[in-house]
C-alpha cells in the first residue's frame, strides 16, 4: 500500500494509490496524521473515493508532521567524507514541517547563500504511539517508509554547533512522493538509494549500510520523546554530498534534483530563485 497527501479542489486530502487512480479518504478526515491519531491504522480502509491523480497537487505525505527528527552521520561513506569519527550515538537534529515541500514542488535557493546542498534520505513514518520502545518491537511502530531530501544551506549549518539554521530555510527540503507500507519493501537491505542532480548520479548507496538501523533509531529516540502517529524520522544521507566534493557541487535555480529508493519511488524537485522580497514591518 502507498499513501499520499494532496490538495484537491483547494482542500487537503489523503488517500491510497490504486493503480492509475487515488482512493481518497473522506473529506471529513483531511489529515492523515490526525486520522491515524484518532482512529489508528484501521482508518486506512476508509480511503474509497476514486480521484484522478491529474486533478491533485502533491503534498508531503505528512504535511503537518508534529516531529521531523533527522539523523546525521549515519552512513560509513558519509562519515568518512566529513572526516569525523563514527558516532557512538545517533547525531540528532530537527527540521520544521513547513520547511518541506512535496513531490514536484520547487525548492527555493535562498538569496543569502549559494551553498545549497542535497541529501537524499530514507524517511520512516511512525504509525503507532510508543515511548521507551524496545528494539525487538520497534518495527511494529512503523506505518511505512518514504523519501526525504534534507536540503541544506551549508554556510548557515556551519555557523554554529547546532545544524538548525542551515536545515530550515523555507522550502529548502522535500518529502514524498508517498509512504510505502513495510510489506511493499520487505527487508530494507538491498534497496538502493540514489540522488541525481540534472540527471547525473551524485549519491548511490544501499539502505543496508545504515550505521544505526531503523529499529535501533526508533528505540533510542523513543527513550527521550514519545513517538506518535505521523512523526517522521529521516535516517541520514549516504556519501556524495556537494560540500564534500572538490570542486563543491551546489544546487542552483534551473537545476533539478531527484532522490529514488526502489520500492518507494522518486522524489523530484526543480530548484528556483528566491523571489520573496518581503521585509519586516
Amino acid at each position: 500500500m502507498k499513501l499520499v497527501s494532496f490538495l484537491h479542489s483547494g482542500a487537503p486530502r489523503w488517500g491510497v494509490v490504486d493503480g492509475n487512480r487515488i482512493l481518497a479518504a473522506p473529506a471529513s478526515l483531511p489529515s492523515l496524521r490526525g486520522a491515524l491519531r484518532e482512529h489508528g491504522t484501521a482508518v486506512l480502509s476508509q480511503a474509497t473515493e476514486p480521484i484522478d491523480p491529474g486533478a491533485v497537487t502533491a503534498l508531503p505525505p505528512i504535511p503537518d508532521a508534529e516531529k521531523v527528527i533527522c539523523v546525521g552521520l549515519n552512513y560509513a561513506d558519509h562519515i568518512a567524507e566529513t572526516g569525523r569519527d563514527k558516532p557512538s550515538h545517533p547525531v540528532i537534529f530537527t527540521r520544521f514541517a513547513d520547511s518541506l515541500v512535496g513531490d514536484h514542488a520547487p525548492l527555493i535557493a535562498p538569496r543569502e547563500s549559494v551553498t545549497f546542498d542535497f541529501e537524499g534520505e530514507l524517511a520512516v513514518v511512525i504509525g503507532k504511539e510508543g515511548r521507551r520502545i524496545p528494539v525487538e518491537a520497534a518495527l511494529d511502530h512503523v506505518l511505512g517508509y518514504s523519501i526525504l531530501n534534507d536540503g541544506s544551506i551549508r554556510e548557515f549549518q556551519h555557523q554554529t554547533h547546532q545544524f538548525t539554521p542551515g536545515k530550515n530555510f523555507d522550502a529548502s527540503g522535500a518529502f514524498g512522493p508517498a509512504i510505502a507500507t513495510p510489506d511493499e519493501l520487505g527487508d530494507l537491505s538491498g534497496h538502493r538509494i540514489t540522488t541525481t542532480l540534472n540527471g547525473e548520479v551524485v549519491q548511490d548507496s544501499d539502505l543496508g549500510q545504515l550505521v544505526f538501523g531503523v529499529a535501533d533509531l526508533i528505540s533510542r529516540i523513543s527513550t527521550w520523546t514519545t513517538l506518535r502517529p505521523g512523526d517522521v524520522i529521516a535516517t541520514g544521507t549516504p556519501g556524495g554530498i556537494g560540500a564534500a566534493r572538490e570542486p563543491k557541487l551546489w544546487m542552483f535555480p534551473g537545476d533539478r534534483v531527484e532522490v529514488s529508493i526502489n520500492g518507494i519511488g522518486t522524489l523530484s524537485n526543480p530548484i528556483v530563485e528566491d523571489d520573496d522580497h518581503s521585509t519586516a514591518a
